[in-house]
C-alpha cells in the first residue's frame, strides 16, 4: 500500500463509528467509499496507456555488424559474436533484439577457424543456405573468408556444416566483412583484404564465383581508401563492410571507411552500371563524399544492411553504431527508413535524433506505451527530470532492493508480446547493470542494460505472455543503477 493510501485509511479509521449521515450512512463509511474511489482513479490514471505507432530508434541494445534475410515474413539476423555463429529470427524490425536466437555453429577448437568471427552473412543461394563469416585462430593476420552450408528449407533448422574457406589461391591475403552480389545467374564475392602481408590499409575486392563457395577468378581492387574521410584513425587507412544495394539499372556497394574504433566511421558509395564490366575497376565510380556520417547523437554510424518493412513498402537501413561518444568497438544497432532520388541514387540523410522518436516501419503494429512516471512506484524508486526522456521526467530505480515500478497492460488478446523498455545505464565505469521483470507476478526474468554512457537512452527487449485484460508488468532493482523512460508493450504477430 502507498503511504497516501495508508494515510487515508488512518483517517477514516479515526472518524467517529457512530457518526450517522443524513440519509442513514455513516460518516465513516461515506468517507471511506469516496476514497476508494479517489484511489481507484488515481490507479487508472497511473496505468494508462497511450497507443504509438514510433518508436526510439534503437532495435538492439548491443551488436555489431548487423546482417538481415528476409524468409517468411521473418527477419534473420546475424551480428558479431566472436565466438559463434549466433542466428535470430523476429518479425518486427523495431524490436529485433527480442528476436528467438539459436547458436547454428561453433569453430572447433585449436582450428585455423577457432576465434575472432567477425561479420556473418546469411544468404539463400539455390537450394541451400549459407554463412560467410571471416576467422582466424587468434592472430589477426590470418583472418580470412569462410564458408557454411545448410540444406534446409528454414535456416533455423537442418545443420550448418562448415564448407571451405573462400580464397584466391593467387592471393591468399587477409580478408573479412563478405559478400555476395548476384546478378542474374552470375554471382560475384566482394570483400574487403589486404594488398599484401601488412596490415597497412583495407581495400574492396571483387571476384566472380563458379558456386557459392568456388571463386573462379583472380581478385580485382575496386577501392582503397584515398579520402580524408576514409583515413581517419589510421593506420590502417579502412574501407570495409561492403554490402550491395540495387537500384533498376544500377547497382551501389555501400562500404565503410575510417577506423572502425573511432567516431568518424562513417558509409561511402560505390555505384556501377548493373551490366557493366563488374570486374573492371574502372566499371565502379566512388561518390567523394560519405553518405552517412556522425551526427544529432550518434557516434560511428557503419557496416550497414537493407531491408524492407513487414509489408514490403518501405526501405530499410539498419547499422550499427556506438553507444556514446568515443565508445570505439562498444556497439549497438539503429534502424531507420530511407528514399531514393529520380536518378536512383539512395538517400539516406542522417542519424536519426535518438531522442525523437520515429514512425514504425509500415506493416507493424501499433504499441502501447506507458511513461516510467505514471507507474506505481515502490520502495526507494523516484521521478526525476530529464529534458531527454519521452515526456521530460524518468524514473530512478536505484537504492533499496525493494525499489520497483509497475504498469498495468492492458491486452486485447491473450498471446506473446514484445516489452521495450527505454533506459539510461549510469554505473560506474560502463558496467552492466540489471533489473527484474515479472508479469502477473509469474516467473522472474532478468533484463540487462548495457552501457550507453550516463545521458544516452537505448532499449532493452523482452519476450512475454500476456493474458486478456489488464496484465501487471512489474521491474524491480537489480545489479547497479539504471533509469526508466517509458515501456512500449507490443503484439507479436
Amino acid at each position: 500500500m502507498s503511504l497516501v493510501a495508508l494515510d487515508k485509511s488512518t483517517l477514516i479509521l479515526s472518524l467517529p463509528e457512530r457518526l450517522i449521515m443524513p440519509g442513514g450512512f455513516s460518516l465513516r463509511l461515506v468517507v471511506f467509499v469516496f476514497f476508494v474511489l479517489i484511489l481507484a482513479l488515481e490507479d487508472e490514471q497511473a496505468v494508462a496507456g497511450e497507443e504509438v505507432t514510433d518508436f526510439y530508434n534503437v532495435v538492439a541494445p548491443a551488436g555489431a555488424d548487423p546482417w538481415l534475410w528476409t524468409h517468411h515474413g521473418q527477419y534473420y539476423v546475424v551480428v558479431t559474436t566472436g565466438g559463434n555463429v549466433t542466428l535470430a529470427r523476429s518479425r518486427s524490425l523495431s524490436t529485433l533484439g527480442a528476436g528467438e536466437r539459436k547458436v547454428v555453429w561453433s569453430p572447433s577448437p585449436g582450428t585455423p577457424v577457432a576465434k575472432d568471427l567477425w561479420a556473418p552473412e546469411l544468404h539463400r543461394l539455390g537450394e541451400a543456405w549459407y554463412i560467410y563469416v571471416a576467422a582466424d585462430d587468434g592472430e589477426n593476420a590470418n583472418h580470412r573468408m569462410y564458408v557454411l552450408e545448410n540444406q534446409a528449407d528454414d535456416p533455423f533448422e537442418g545443420k550448418f556444416v562448415f564448407k571451405s574457406q573462400i580464397v584466391d589461391p593467387n592471393n591468399d591475403r587477409w580478408a573479412i566483412d563478405g559478400t555476395v552480389l548476384k546478378v542474374g545467374e552470375a554471382l560475384y564475392f566482394v570483400w574487403s583484404g589486404w594488398e599484401g602481408a601488412e596490415d597497412i590499409q583495407q581495400n574492396l575486392y571483387i571476384a566472380p564465383m563458379s558456386n557459392p563457395w568456388t571463386l573462379s577468378g583472380t581478385r580485382v581492387e575496386i577501392s582503397r581508401p584515398t579520402h580524408r574521410w576514409e583515413t581517419k584513425g589510421g593506420p590502417p587507412a579502412v574501407n570495409e563492410g561492403p554490402q550491395v544495394l540495387v537500384k533498376g539499372s544500377l547497382i551501389h556497394l555501400i562500404y565503410s571507411a575510417s577506423g572502425s574504433w573511432t567516431d568518424a566511421y562513417c558509409l561511402g558509395r560505390l555505384t556501377a552500371k548493373i551490366d557493366s564490366d563488374l570486374l573492371s575497376p574502372a566499371s565502379w565510380k566512388k561518390h567523394d563524399k560519405p553518405v552517412f556520417a556522425s551526427a544529432h547523437g550518434v557516434f560511428g554510424p557503419g557496416h550497414c544492411t537493407f531491408t524492407k518493412s513487414p509489408d514490403g513498402r518501405e526501405d530499410w537501413l539498419v547499422y550499427h553504431a556506438a553507444r556514446f561518444q568515443g565508445a570505439a568497438w562498444n556497439r549497438l544497432i539503429r534502424a531507420q527508413p530511407f528514399s531514393w532520388d529520380p536518378d536512383g541514387l539512395p538517400r539516406f540523410g542522417s542519424p536519426a535524433p535518438p531522442d525523437q522518436p520515429i514512425t514504425i516501419p509500415s506493416g507493424e503494429p501499433p504499441r502501447q506505451r506507458y511513461e516510467a512516471e505514471s507507474a506505481t512506484l515502490a520502495g526507494e524508486a523516484r521521478i526525476v527530470q530529464q529534458p531527454s526522456a519521452s515526456r521530460g521526467a524518468k524514473v530512478q530505480l536505484s537504492g533499496s532492493a525493494d525499489s520497483s515500478l509497475t504498469i498495468m497492460a492492458t491486452a486485447k488478446e491473450a498471446g506473446a508480446y514484445i516489452v521495450s523498455i527505454r533506459f539510461i545505464n549510469t554505473s560506474e565505469q560502463h558496467k552492466l547493470a540489471t533489473q527484474v521483470l515479472t508479469v502477473n507476478d509469474g516467473a522472474p526474468q532478468r533484463v540487462a542494460y548495457p552501457s550507453a554512457g550516463p545521458a544516452d537512452w537505448s532499449n532493452a527487449f523482452v519476450s512475454v505472455s500476456l493474458n486478456v485484460g489488464p496484465n501487471r508488468i512489474r521491474l524491480r532493482q537489480g545489479e547497479r543503477a539504471a533509469e526508466i523512460d517509458c515501456i512500449d508493450v507490443t503484439p507479436q504477430e
